[in-house]
């Protein structure tokens, strides 16, 4: 399907419209920390979510309620001032290959970033000095792995230079980073800029990119992300990655 950009422009945007509204949050991830309205709460619910982003999206949602619920529903106050024998509680848990142990480390992790580095906001914008926030995620994952860690673990947090597409931290950016009014992202993180971020690339925004004429590379990987980021910022250099929501609709909804 080869359109002229205006037309691809056209489509693209009148998808864009048709899923970015809140009826989108029933069926999606982006729900577990639409419980919270607390600012700490929303955006640690939002990366522990993000996490375990892949697979099925009902048992990612069942998962993601009960990591809730063995935190007390209240992350941020759990996090902070848990203590060892707290964690016990978190044994059994698992999601695919992430299990009670890769938790047990994302808290400790956590709670290092929000005690010594001013928490998750203040890490991704440190670094966050180019056009793209992939070399932040790199920054980012150093840090949060500078305490004793499993090495099992570092599977679970993507890194772009690498050659990872990093699709569950970009989409955990969006959510965090995009405000545009219509419910969906919280754009709650005024530190970070829109026009930076990457579009999520998973096989169905990737095949569906492909059919469209947006991406030529054929492996879903960091290369590819580069050259669709190219593309989707040629549409929209303020805001890419509103077009997500075209592409995964299209793909997921649309079987297109």
């Amino acid at each position: 399907m080869k359109l002229k950009k205006a037309e691809l422009k056209d489509f693209l945007d009148s998808k864009v419209e048709l899923y970015n509204n809140p009826k989108f949050i029933e069926s999606d991830p982006i729900q577990i920390p639409h419980q919270f309205s607390k600012k700490e709460d929303i955006e640690i619910a939002g990366f522990l979510t993000a996490t375990i982003a892949w697979g099925n999206r009902k048992s990612i949602i069942n998962n993601a309620n009960k990591m809730m619920e063995l935190l007390d529903h209240s992350p941020f106050e759990f996090i902070t001032q848990h203590q060892d024998s707290d964690l016990e509680r978190l044994q059994g848990f698992v999601h695919r290959t992430f299990n009670s142990d890769d938790f047990m480390q994302f808290i400790k992790s956590l709670q290092h970033i929000y005690k010594t580095h001013n928490g998750l906001e203040a890490v991704f914008s440190m670094h966050a000095k180019t056009a793209s926030l992939q070399q932040s995620i790199h920054e980012f994952k150093t840090i949060f792995f500078e305490v004793p860690h499993l090495e099992r673990t570092k599977k679970h947090v993507s890194d772009p230079l690498k050659n990872s597409a990093a699709k569950r931290i970009n989409m955990y950016l969006r959510w965090m980073v995009r405000n545009d009014k219509n419910g969906v992202d919280f754009g709650i993180w005024k530190s970070l800029s829109p026009s930076q971020l990457s579009c999520p690339l998973d096989v169905h925004s990737g095949n569906v990119a492909r059919k469209l004429g947006l991406l030529k590379r054929k492996q879903n990987d960091g290369k590819a992300l580069v050259e669709l980021d190219k593309a989707l910022r040629r549409l929209d250099p303020n805001d890419p990655v509103k077009y997500d929501f075209a592409l995964f609709g299209l793909g997921v909804f649309e079987g297109f």
